[in-house]
């Protein structure tokens, strides 16, 4: 099943999510002329503790689901709250995971997604955070980060007969930056069954990492693919001819990490696209995290990184939860209309993901 994740939408209580699903969400599921749609849920940390300490709510958020023909799969816990903030950036990435906030908000997750898990669902998932911003980061943080992790899994196994599973994320400028740092540091420090990877394939191109090579060295591992982000980064073949075309890009509110191809293979490395001009040699290509509708490229000399979603679509293990997560919309130039894009996103997804013989 192909979810979309709804950090798209502002809504941080119950009743303005389920007003957002309506409005979205619904009319999203018509427009597809499809029976069930499934929606990648983002929970502020205040909703989740109040769905994980009443059940009677959770019921009934269940029903109001249901009554629109949404189904879950995963949960997206890697925005702690105030994702929809004027200015977001650095904030994203706190709690971090050694903080004691960040597992009480996982563990309400997991109770939460337990009693919404669609009735088809083999397993549940929810991603979550690098463990934190790469600085400051120490041995010592290391371990109570592993510590963590430990409590979460813990607390799976006392859920249902159906298990839920963490998928750790990894983003550029992270402690776990790239897909090779999160399977060096997840494999052999955490539960396999119940801790696993969440493959962004926006943060995977914006890395330049070999997709055909990346899915071959997840193989070679112990840590499964649990969940995998549908996303498209921006790329630039020549940063100098492209200067204008960006700046529309160079909004405020999200961090967007910028890397470049050096001829000599290196990626140098700037932490957002306003600091890129003076900190990035300017003579590669560029891939920017700013995530891309996935249905449409923007005008020249920009476009986006589908290759890279296609060619890790097309090799996955397995059947990962697929959630579009273009979180973007609100900040995109001439974003147009939030159903029908979303809609054709997943209409994209739809046709160009899905492997024969398995259901979208």
């Amino acid at each position: 099943m192909i979810s979309y994740c709804t950090n798209v939408h502002p809504a941080e209580d119950v009743d303005g999510i389920v007003a957002q699903l309506e409005r979205y969400a619904l009319p999203v599921r018509e427009r597809l002329g499809a029976d069930k749609l499934g929606v990648g849920l983002w929970l502020s940390a205040p909703v989740a503790r109040g769905l994980a300490d009443d059940a009677q709510a959770r019921k009934a958020f269940r029903t109001e689901l249901d009554a629109r023909g949404l189904s879950v799969y995963t949960l997206n816990a890697f925005p702690y709250g105030g994702f929809h903030d004027e200015v977001v950036k650095h904030a994203v990435y706190r709690p971090e995971w050694t903080n004691s906030d960040r597992v009480s908000y996982t563990i309400d997750c997991v109770t939460v997604l337990a009693d919404l898990l669609a009735e088809d669902a083999t397993y549940g998932s929810i991603s979550t955070l690098p463990l934190a911003w790469r600085e400051p980061w120490t041995d010592h943080d290391d371990h109570r980060a592993a510590e963590a992790f430990e409590q979460v899994v813990r607390a799976i196994r006392e859920t249902g007969d159906r298990p839920i599973r963490l998928a750790v994320e990894p983003e550029p400028g992270c402690v776990l930056d790239t897909v090779a740092d999160a399977l060096a540091w997840l494999s052999g420090r955490v539960d396999p069954e119940y801790v696993g990877l969440c493959l962004d394939t926006c943060h995977l191109a914006v890395s330049f990492a070999d997709p055909a090579e990346t899915l071959a060295a997840i193989a070679k591992s112990d840590v499964d693919i649990v969940k995998v982000q549908a996303s498209a980064a921006l790329h630039v073949e020549k940063p100098a001819e492209a200067r204008e075309a960006l700046a529309a890009f160079a909004e405020p509110r999200y961090l967007h990490q910028v890397r470049e191809l050096g001829a000599d293979g290196v990626v140098h490395k700037a932490d957002d696209l306003p600091e890129a001009w003076e900190q990035l040699p300017g003579e590669g290509p560029w891939r920017v995290h700013f995530h891309m509708p996935l249905h449409q490229a923007p005008a020249a000399p920009l476009s986006t990184t589908t290759d890279v979603l296609r060619t890790v679509a097309a090799g996955l293990p397995g059947e990962p939860h697929i959630e579009v997560e273009t979180y973007t919309w609100s900040v995109l130039p001439d974003a147009g209309d939030l159903v029908g894009g979303i809609a054709a996103e997943l209409e994209w997804a739809k046709a160009n993901l899905v492997k024969e013989g398995v259901s979208a």
